[in-house]
């Protein structure tokens, strides 16, 4: 039986999966500086037959990987990150998706001998920060591939079904500086926009629907208390698990800062990052894979998180049917981005994380190749959720 197979294949890989997850937590590289990590990888795919592309979207700690076998198959996108926490490294465990995607992209190229198919594996950078992938989208990667998969480390095994949309503004406030006491009334404070601004959001939060977030902070307040500033620095971050949703927030928004500014006889330069959008769940294809993680007997399993924070595969599964598996390594509810997640980045269960993993991904792909009917549902329930959104 293939899973039997799989199982078998992804076994003899284990030790050298092991080894590339723990080179990469090795090298603990941040955002945009992953060399060594998508060097490790690139070389890795290149040495087992993959044609490999350094540097997709002008990014040069991003990659592209292909195998193709025959013509005409559905081409399946396996993604992987591999950048690091500043200042605390990988306590994310991203170090264990680059081998875990390989393992189950070797185990399917070792085993489907004669159906055709394209494994395309993309290594996308910077995903704790901007959001590599969203660059990477906008330059054009994703298109050649008809469904994305992803491995992710997590307390307990399961797949997500909503992530939140995300848009972030750093926006400065120029006024007119003055003496705070000699001369207050010439002055126009930057910084009274900012605060009228924060007030303003407060005032708006009671007018959203209730899974909208939004955040705030002073970046800079202008100087000292007797001196009235002509320059104040905030960032705001707005969130919804509805796109087109947080689109009309985003504009409630700009009118917060007009009235603001219109207020304190000040003005506002605004500079946007990165949209992160809302994906939109494909529960065919989560429903596959945790049948794929119940067959392989991955540990803690649990029901899918209905809803979770914000991330830039959430862009790719808005025009591409994806999902993700969470594979347990820790205790359930140890908190990501904290040492215990740091302290067992290297330990047995991260490398049999690492192969679980792999034996879900690779069995759920070749449940793909051998039923074509499921990846035609899949690609119909897509195309319905995303025409209702």
């Amino acid at each position: 039986m293939m899973k039997e197979k799989i199982q078998t294949a992804v076994q003899a890989m284990e030790p050298e999966l092991s080894r590339l997850a723990d080179r990469i937590f090795d090298f603990n590289e941040h955002a945009f500086e992953e060399h060594q990590s998508c060097a490790l990888l690139e070389e890795f795919l290149g040495r087992h037959g993959f044609t490999v592309e350094h540097g997709v979207a002008e990014i040069d700690t991003a990659f592209r990987a292909v195998y193709e076998q025959g013509t005409g198959g559905p081409s399946i996108g396996l993604l992987a990150e591999y950048d690091a926490l500043e200042g605390i490294g990988h306590a994310c465990g991203h170090h264990m998706q680059g081998p875990s995607v390989i393992g189950a992209a070797l185990a399917v190229q070792q085993l489907c001998k004669d159906i055709p198919y394209k494994l395309v594996v993309y290594g996308t950078p910077a995903e704790e920060t901007v959001g590599g992938k969203i660059l990477m989208q906008e330059r054009g990667c994703f298109k050649d591939i008809d469904l994305a998969l992803m491995m992710h480390a997590a307390p307990t095994t399961c797949v997500d079904v909503k992530c939140m949309a995300l848009e972030d503004f750093i926006v400065t406030f120029h006024g007119v500086k003055s003496h705070a006491a000699i001369s207050p009334d010439q002055g126009r404070s930057a910084f009274d926009a900012a605060m009228l601004s924060f007030q303003g959001i407060e005032f708006l939060r009671e007018h959203v629907r209730d899974d909208t977030r939004m955040h705030y902070t002073v970046l800079d307040a202008g100087g000292p208390a007797n001196v009235v500033p002509d320059k104040a620095v905030a960032e705001y971050t707005l969130r919804s698990y509805d796109t087109p949703y947080l689109d009309s927030v985003v504009e409630r928004f700009h009118n917060v800062l007009k009235g603001a500014c219109l207020m304190t006889g000040t003005t506002y330069e605004c500079e946007r990052s990165y949209p992160f959008r809302a994906k939109i769940p494909c529960y065919r294809l989560n429903d596959l894979i945790m049948e794929n993680a119940r067959y392989f007997e991955a540990p803690q399993l649990a029901p899918p998180r209905e809803k979770t924070g914000s991330t830039d595969f959430g862009n790719v599964m808005y025009e591409v049917p994806g999902s993700c598996i969470r594979v347990a390594f820790v205790p359930a509810g140890t908190s990501p981005h904290s040492k215990d997640y740091l302290d067992a980045g290297k330990t047995g269960k991260a490398h049999e994380a690492v192969c679980h993993g792999a034996r879900i991904l690779a069995g759920t792909i070749v449940d793909l190749l051998e039923k074509p009917e499921i990846l035609a549902e899949i690609r119909k329930e897509f195309a319905e959720r995303k025409g209702q959104g």
